[in-house]
């Protein structure tokens, strides 16, 4: 057993997947909260990974898997971005091969091991009675597995694409969006200079939220969306009538990462796959650039523009937390606790038509989250609507899948 105890028990948390701002905030008050309470708290590092790697003897070394923590680790960090708890892209439940820890070769050596075992045996080693995983749909889908092997979980949803089902708003989207439409609104002074297309590629795997809600605040002309496969002559000669329309000679268009050609599939750039089984996509918007140029002499008098093509990329989601993404980390962190509490496991907590809510945690894994083209993307304009907003929620999208 390790060194751990205390009156109330034992609480673990971890952060998955991408880092966002607004993870540190959100383990700031779930460890603020637990350890008021009366509960000791373990900050597992590295996700999963952590969990993983954890060598189950008390003279081991597994400062690098994990850490106590107190009020004054958490509140030096509460305000900044990135997740000091680092993170990883872990799957245990698909540890490959060359993946597997060295004290666990002898037991795991398929090509695909599913370590949960192991994950369980370590969770009773650190004497941890409660689970509070932050993360996306991937870093989530294996807090499901979990709860259904019976650990006490409870969910904090995060993810820049904001696109876990069962809720209205994931940690960091605000920030990613409030600072695309800052570069947006800072790139757009060159493309104005020089009479260019602008094109920001931002991201978004399998959902559109991320190009959509700043092109819906005016940052750009045109957005093109995974949700919706894209003609490229239908969004030249948009773009090429907005150049037209601006004073300044300049358009703007906001291409999702997972965005796709209409006969095509998404953009690659390789064929390795992480534990979750995604391909890393990138080039799409070096696609779209090349060939806005190259297409635009037919609407332009024979004439091709320039373009100025940048990747966002983590440039949104390192730094600080917007406010946003200081207040609902708090909010999410407290109702993590209450349902602990209210010994209520299984949930994952949710902002849902402006209240702060909890729902099944299997949410992540029976739905899927998207843009309603029909309702909420204009695919002759390759933009939002802007009509029905009356009681819609902050960012208009809700968690309805499209």
């Amino acid at each position: 057993m390790a060194a751990v105890s205390t009156k109330r028990g034992v609480l673990g948390i971890l952060t998955g997947g991408g880092d966002v701002p607004g993870l540190n905030p959100a383990i700031r008050a779930v460890t603020i909260r637990a350890i008021r309470e009366g509960y000791q708290v373990i900050g597992l590092r590295r996700g999963w990974g952590g969990l993983v790697d954890i060598i189950r003897d008390k003279d081991a070394d597994n400062t690098n898997n994990f850490q106590l923590l107190s009020e004054d680790v958490v509140n030096r960090a509460g305000r900044t971005g990135g997740t000091f708890l680092h993170t990883s892209r872990t799957n245990p439940s698909k540890v490959g091969k060359a993946s597997v820890p060295d004290h666990l070769k002898d037991a795991f050596h398929a090509e695909k091991n599913d370590l949960t075992p192991e994950v369980l045996k370590t969770l009773d080693w650190l004497g941890i009675d409660y689970l509070i995983p932050i993360g996306g749909d991937d870093t989530l889908s294996y807090g499901v597995r979990l709860d259904q092997e019976g650990v006490k979980v409870v969910a904090i949803p995060k993810t820049m694409d904001n696109d876990v089902p069962g809720t209205d708003y994931c940690i960091g989207f605000s920030t990613c969006v409030t600072r695309t439409i800052q570069m947006a609104n800072s790139l757009r002074t060159s493309a104005g200079s020089h009479e260019r297309f602008l094109v920001l590629e931002v991201f978004g795997r399998y959902a559109g939220y991320t190009a959509m809600l700043p092109t819906m605040a005016g940052a750009a002309n045109r957005c093109v969306i995974p949700e919706h496969k894209f003609n490229m002559e239908q969004l030249t000669e948009l773009m090429v009538q907005d150049r037209n329309k601006n004073p300044s000679r300049y358009s703007v268009v906001l291409v999702s990462e997972g965005a796709m050609f209409e006969g095509g599939e998404m953009i690659f750039s390789g064929e390795t796959t992480d534990a979750y089984g995604h391909k890393k996509l990138g080039g799409i918007g070096d696609l779209v650039s090349e060939q806005l140029k190259e297409i635009s002499k037919k609407f332009n008098n024979g004439k091709s523009i320039d373009i100025i093509n940048q990747k966002l990329g983590y440039l949104v989601r390192g730094g600080d937390p917007d406010a946003i993404d200081s207040i609902v980390p708090m909010a999410y962190g407290n109702l993590a606790l209450d349902l602990i509490l209210g010994h209520i496991y299984g949930r994952l907590v949710v902002l849902r038509n402006g209240r702060y809510d909890n729902t099944p945690i299997d949410v992540v894994t029976a739905s899927k989250k998207t843009v309603n083209v029909r309702e909420h993307y204009n695919t002759q304009r390759l933009r939002p609507h802007y009509k029905s907003f009356e009681m819609k929620p902050l960012f208009i999208m809700t968690s309805e899948a499209g």
